[in-house]
């Protein structure tokens, strides 16, 4: 069954869309992701323009993680005082990232730009991930018991300037580095079409300190404003956001997320870190790959702009 994409300017098997959207929602309910960083790539990789990709995905992530949220909002796994900052933050940051993204589409190499991107990013995550998932193994069984840094305990960043208290998560340090995560995870989500909570949920824990009980829901609450600021810059500024796409990418999504959410509570966090990172890595191998090997249709046209 074909649906005409009218943004992306294709016709694409509904089914296929919708089944890439319940892999990447199983695969977010697995490993506790967004799964942007996941569904980006794939439409990149099935034919879709990479603006459209990057833009339509946005409000994808926006729906997936909006559930999520509210359910740790509920059971009050979110520090609502921290969030604040990294929202703000954010949504300046996805202010840059969506003017770079226009100014890159104009000038003809966003293309490149997320490739790289992707290449370098998620090259650099999944090896510390991987590095990180396989020391934990060896550890295990060895018997060795390896206890984690409590969130009282100090880092550099502690003495930094602009301490506000964060009493939720039990925190008094710089507002500055709760600025640059917010606004580097903003720039990058916005251009690359990732909600970055792989990016986010590390940084709050081994940067901030912050406790495990608000770290995953606090990320969800920053997604969700991030990436509804993103979609909505999307829609108005590079108006590349396609909507039928994403609704299709929603509905298989939701179906996923659950069984991938059941599926995960028979693995151990450990390798349950070493497969995203396994996946990970495919991933950045894969866009590697399509910088440095001769594409199947060398010359391409597009229309970039349109002189008055």
């Amino acid at each position: 069954m074909q649906v005409y994409l009218p943004i992306a300017e294709l016709s694409v098997n509904l089914f296929f869309l919708v089944g890439i959207g319940g892999a990447v929602g199983f695969l977010s309910g697995l490993f506790g992701v967004g799964g942007g960083f996941l569904l980006t790539p794939l439409l990149i990789f099935s034919g879709v323009p990479t603006a459209v990709a990057v833009a339509s995905v946005t409000g994808q992530v926006v729906a997936a993680s909006t559930s999520g949220a509210l359910s740790h909002y509920r059971r009050g796994g979110i520090d609502l005082h921290l969030a604040l900052y990294l929202v703000l933050s954010g949504i300046l940051g996805a202010f840059g990232g969506v003017a770079a993204f226009a100014l890159l589409r104009d000038a003809g190499q966003l293309d490149l730009v997320i490739a790289v991107g992707f290449l370098v990013l998620l090259g650099f995550v999944g090896i510390m991930m991987l590095q990180e998932s396989v020391r934990a193994l060896l550890k295990r069984r060895q018997g060795i018991v390896v206890r984690e840094r409590m969130p009282h305990q100090h880092t550099w960043m502690h003495g930094l300037p602009w301490r506000v208290r964060f009493k939720k998560s039990r925190l008094y340090i710089s507002v500055l580095p709760v600025l640059v995560i917010g606004l580097f995870i903003g720039f990058v989500g916005s251009l690359l079409g990732i909600g970055g909570g792989f990016i986010m949920v590390p940084a709050l824990v081994y940067l901030l300190r912050v406790p495990g009980n608000v770290v995953i829901g606090t990320s969800l609450a920053q997604v969700v404003a991030m990436m509804a600021a993103t979609t909505v810059l999307h829609a108005v500024q590079s108006q590349s956001v396609d909507m039928l796409l994403a609704f299709c990418l929603m509905v298989g999504g939701v179906a996923g997320a659950q069984f991938g959410a059941a599926a995960g509570k028979h693995l151990r966090g450990e390798q349950l870190r070493g497969l995203l990172a396994l996946l990970v890595l495919a991933v950045a191998i894969r866009f590697g790959l399509s910088l440095v090997l001769t594409p199947s249709d060398v010359y391409s046209m597009a229309v970039t702009s349109i002189a008055r």
